[in-house]
């Protein structure tokens, strides 16, 4: 583990290095989040970043403090979408060649947007794991100076200065929420706000399926996860990161862990409600308000780490995120098999405001009689209580009705 500190003279120095780099993003009150909290809750939208992502502000640290003879022999990477643009638009603001490694299966929209911001891509691998492990030969190969995403100093205090401008635009935050995967944002902010206000409190958010800081902080040291699965990709990291790890053991309040459905939510609240496109690791904070909205001290300011979602993605947490909000409704109800049954149930269905979306007949069961037939029903519904209603108004009709 490396000793070492940031001061705010770094942050500071960062911050104005960055200026007409990386935008003061803005922050954005939500009434709704606020009634939920009972406590004033605002937005720091890094979602409308440059390159959609915190993630340019450490890159471009890190690569304006190489000597020239590093610049003259590249930058390498290996990212699945945001440190990979970070990376290729710094490099090429600096005027410096840079080379990224992505998974073979990284969405198209990311492999283009990092080619088009001046990187060469190279796609190897079923992972970042083995994009991460090329990226490293190929530094060891050419000398390139490898970039990492998380574990470097100059990276933390690139992302420092979020802390900074949150400090500026909300002087009575109370609570920051922060996404984590590796842990340079939540490092860099604790860094930057708990010199000037160590009243606040500086809370980290994970995905239950990829929380290695709980076991770590612990055991007082980066521990690695056998298993990590969660659709929030720009967090999901198996191990902290050394340097990380150190800020954030020593300076950090916490971390809190959410659900996929917490996830799903949030993505969909932040559409609906907030009117803004973030992935499901930039709506992490607004999950665990989702969780647990009456645990933080208000003001509380939520980071929206990042924007970039692939369309297929969204599509599919979407789904998820309306399912797990009570908005789809599965079931099954027995009817007899003649000329018009089915037109007499979707007439009840009508009634109730229910749009179906799929159905379909099953004929072949051991439990149905001669004369019936079951059908399977998906159906989009209003909300929880939307749902008990059409399932009551079937029963009264006299319907059979299974979940």
């Amino acid at each position: 583990m490396q000793s070492r500190q940031i001061t705010l003279d770094d942050v500071r120095g960062a911050h104005k290095m960055l200026a007409g780099v990386a935008r003061v993003t803005p922050m954005e009150g939500s009434r709704h989040l606020s009634e939920l909290v009972g406590a004033p809750v605002r937005l720091k939208c890094e979602n409308l970043q440059r390159t959609g992502s915190f993630k340019l502000r450490g890159a471009y640290v890190r690569i304006a403090g190489l000597s020239p003879v590093e610049r003259a022999a590249g930058v390498v990477a290996a990212s699945a979408g945001n440190h990979a643009q970070g990376v290729a638009l710094a490099a090429s603001l600096l005027g410096v060649r840079s080379t990224v490694f992505m998974p073979v299966a990284a969405p198209l929209p990311k492999v283009a947007a990092t080619r088009d911001y001046g990187a060469e891509v190279r796609l190897y691998g079923a992972n970042v794991d083995e994009a991460l492990q090329a990226a490293q030969r190929y530094s060891d190969a050419t000398g390139a100076v490898f970039i990492h995403p998380f574990d470097h100093w100059d990276v933390i205090t690139g992302q420092a200065t979020v802390g900074l401008e949150i400090l500026d635009q909300c002087p009575e935050v109370r609570t920051i929420l922060v996404g984590v995967g590796g842990g340079g944002l939540l490092a860099g902010i604790a860094a930057a706000v708990k010199p000037l206000r160590p009243d606040v409190q500086v809370i980290g958010v994970q995905a239950a399926g990829a929380a290695a800081y709980p076991p770590s902080l612990a055991a007082g040291r980066p521990m690695s996860l056998e298993h990590v699965a969660t659709m929030a990709d720009g967090i999901m990291v198996g191990r902290p990161g050394d340097i990380p790890f150190e800020v954030i053991n020593t300076l950090a309040d916490g971390i809190r862990t959410v659900s996929e459905d917490s996830l799903s939510r949030a993505l969909l609240l932040s559409l609906e409600r907030l009117k803004l496109v973030v992935e499901p690791a930039g709506a992490s904070p607004v999950a665990a308000l989702l969780e647990q909205p009456h645990s933080f001290q208000g003001p509380v300011v939520a980071v929206l780490s990042g924007g970039n979602i692939d369309p297929q993605l969204m599509q599919r947490v979407l789904r998820h995120g309306l399912a797990a909000a009570g908005r789809y409704l599965s079931l099954r109800v027995r009817l007899t098999d003649r000329p018009g049954s089915l037109a007499d149930l979707l007439g009840v269905l009508t009634r109730v405001d229910a749009n179906v979306l799929d159905v379909a007949h099953v004929r072949i069961d051991p439990r149905l009689g001669l004369t019936e037939v079951e059908v399977d029903l998906h159906l989009e519904t209003k909300g929880p209580e939307h749902c008990d209603l059409v399932a009551s108004e079937l029963r009264d009709a006299g319907y059979v009705v299974s979940h």
